[in-house]
Formats: C-alpha cells, sequence, structure tokens
C-alpha cells in the first residue's frame, strides 16, 4: 500500500507570500512566520511533481518568488521572514543557503514551465559561486547542484559546486562498524550519501558513488529495528552505548532516507534500495517503533515526530513535506510492484 497523496494541508499551510513554518494541529501558526528552510523543501516536493494542477503550479511560483527574494546580491540568503514581508535576520551560507541551492537546482531542472526552470536557474546561478564551512550545508547545496547537472551536464558552477560537497563532506572511515563522515549521526542523514551518489553519477566520481553506497547500506543497517525503519532521533546517534529506539524520530529523517534510496535505485538499478524506500514509507504509515501512523488522512498532514507512546499533535511544513517527498517516491517506484 501507498500513502495518497493529497497537498490540501500544503495548500492550508500556505499564503500570499510562502508556506508557514509551524502549526498548532492542523491551523497554522501565522505568529511565526516562514522560513526559506521550508519554502525550499517545497520547491523540490512541487517541482518533483508530474503533470501539477494550475493550482499547484502557481504554489510553486510563489515558493520561488520567496526562495528568490531571500538572495543577497552576493549569493548569501536570508532565512526567516514575518507575515507583513520583513527579512528578520542576516544573509548567510548556512542550511538554508544549501537547502535554496537545493530547490533552486530542482526547479531549474523540473518546475513545470520552461519560464520557471529559467528563473530558478538565475537563482542558483547567483548562489552557487558561494561556498559554506558547513559540510551538511554543502551536502544540501550538492543535491541541487546535482540536479542540475542531470538536466545541464555542461553547467560549469552546479560541476565545480558539487566537486567541491564532495571535499567538504570529506572521506569515510575505515571502520566498518562506523564508516561515518562525522563522530555522529545528527540530522537529514541521509542527504550526505545521496549527495555522493549524484556526484558519483554526475561527475562522475566512481569512487564517491562507492562510498555513496556503502554509507547508504550502513545507514539503513544501523537504522532498521526488527525489519523496520528506527531513525536517528532528535538528539542524535553515537557509535555506541546509545539507548534504541531512540526518539523523538523525525519525518525529515525517514524522507532522506527516501530521497537517498530512490536515488541509489537510480543510479544502480538493483532493487535493494526498494527495500530501504518502502521501509521509510511504511514509517509513515505506522510501520514504526511505536506502531503508530504519522499520517493524517483526514488533513493531508503528516505529524511533527514520533514519541515513545504516540506522536506530535502538530503538522508542521518540515514534517508535512517530508511526507509528500516519501509518497512521491513510493508512488513513482513502489506503486506497481507486486508483493
Amino acid at each position: 500500500m501507498t500513502a495518497a497523496i493529497s497537498f490540501n494541508h500544503l495548500l492550508r499551510l500556505s499564503d500570499d507570500i510562502g508556506l508557514f513554518e509551524h502549526a498548532l494541529g492542523s491551523i497554522p501558526r501565522r505568529e511565526y512566520g516562514y522560513c526559506v528552510d521550508d519554502v525550499a523543501r517545497g520547491l523540490v516536493v512541487l517541482s518533483r511533481e508530474p503533470s501539477p494542477p494550475l493550482e499547484l503550479v502557481r504554489l510553486l511560483e510563489r515558493y520561488l518568488i520567496f526562495v528568490l527574494a531571500a538572495q543577497a546580491p552576493d549569493g548569501t540568503i536570508v532565512n526567516r521572514r514575518d507575515t507583513e514581508g520583513r527579512w528578520l535576520d542576516n544573509p548567510e551560507v548556512g542550511d538554508c543557503w544549501g537547502r535554496a541551492l537545493w530547490g533552486l537546482g530542482t526547479a531549474a531542472a523540473l518546475a513545470p514551465t520552461s519560464r520557471l526552470r529559467a528563473m530558478a536557474r538565475d537563482g542558483f546561478q547567483a548562489s552557487a559561486a558561494r561556498r559554506s564551512p558547513w559540510p551538511r550545508a554543502m551536502t544540501f547545496a550538492a543535491l541541487g547542484a546535482g540536479e542540475m547537472l542531470l538536466a545541464h551536464p555542461d553547467d560549469t558552477a552546479a560541476r565545480a559546486l558539487l566537486t567541491d560537497a564532495v571535499t567538504a563532506i570529506g572521506p569515510i572511515g575505515d571502520d566498518p562498524a562506523w564508516p561515518w563522515p562525522e563522530p555522529t549521526l545528527r540530522y537529514a542523514n541521509a542527504a550526505v550519501p545521496e549527495a555522493l551518489i549524484l556526484a558519483g553519477m554526475c561527475l562522475p566520481d566512481s569512487a564517491a558513488l562507492a562510498d555513496g553506497l556503502r554509507l547508504l547500506a550502513w545507514l539503513l543497517h544501523v537504522e532498521t529495528r526488527g525489519g523496520t525503519l528506527s531513525p536517528t532521533p532528535v538528539d542524535g546517534r553515537r557509535p555506541r552505548g546509545d539507548r534504541r529506539p531512540g526518539f523523538d524520530q523525525q519525518p525529515i529523517e525517514a524522507a532522506a532516507i527516501a530521497d537517498a534510496c530512490a536515488r541509489a535505485h537510480a543510479a544502480t538499478g538493483r532493487n535493494r534500495w526498494l527495500t530501504g524506500l518502502g521501509r521509510a514509507h511504511g514509517w509513515f504509515l505506522g510501520e514504526n517503533d511505536n506502531g503508530t501512523p504519522l499520517i493524517d488522512v483526514a488533513t493531508g498532514g503528516c505529524h511533527d515526530g514520533l514519541e515513545p507512546e504516540g506522536c506530535n499533535a502538530n503538522q508542521g511544513a518540515e514534517s508535512t513535506l517530508a511526507l509528500l517527498s516519501t509518497a512521491q517516491h513510493a508512488r513513482r517506484l513502489l506503486a506497481s510492484r507486486t508483493p
């Protein structure tokens, strides 16, 4: 079974400016405003949607305009905005910069009209010359650079950015028990192997591809418990001594697994990666550490986290987009599979 894809809650969380970050239950919390982190994620999801209706095309354009408005002249990104349209912080090259490039690169490759693709590509070029000192920000940027190269193999800015992102991620370890290039698992972990797999596909870089596939296989092993996905919780996961399972588990972790497994399947054609995608999809449906569905079929939203005895009642933007992204992969790759 695959989750039905409903954009109702995403539309509920959106207004004429952007996408509200937080919700109380399913009601948008306007007082917290918007952030590029989530609007860029929305741009990725809407760009991936095949043959979107006009309502979603207009929403995609609104998100794209939001991200472009967040760009400073030097390509850095301002993250937070209030409901009056005022930007609230300083431009930077942190995660919001990386996610902006992810969204812009994906829209440049996949948006449904040539005008939107051209707007996104111009925006991508404006920020792609920057570099971040933070490996995870470079990882998110690499996802956009990879999408750009899949559509435009001669794009030199995207190629340079993806090459530098592989260096920023760093070499994977020799210890088979902990090959991860960081001392802890943190957040959106599977984005790291996905970026390496994209580098392997696009540069091409056979060593990066092998490293990415190895890291993803290891991550799936570490984050599987009793045949179901048991993602790294908010507090992270260390090489030893952590209690299993860990809570609060976040939908972004399952979505990152789904993204990486779909990418690994595209790179190799091997069905083993569809098993990982199926576990990530199943996590939202209740195949998780306490058997609680995260999807709210009445609203089309997703609960904000898996707790020891249930789930967070709120349905914010990050969680709902994680559900939609994972359901898109499942619809494309799992729906036609026979049991």
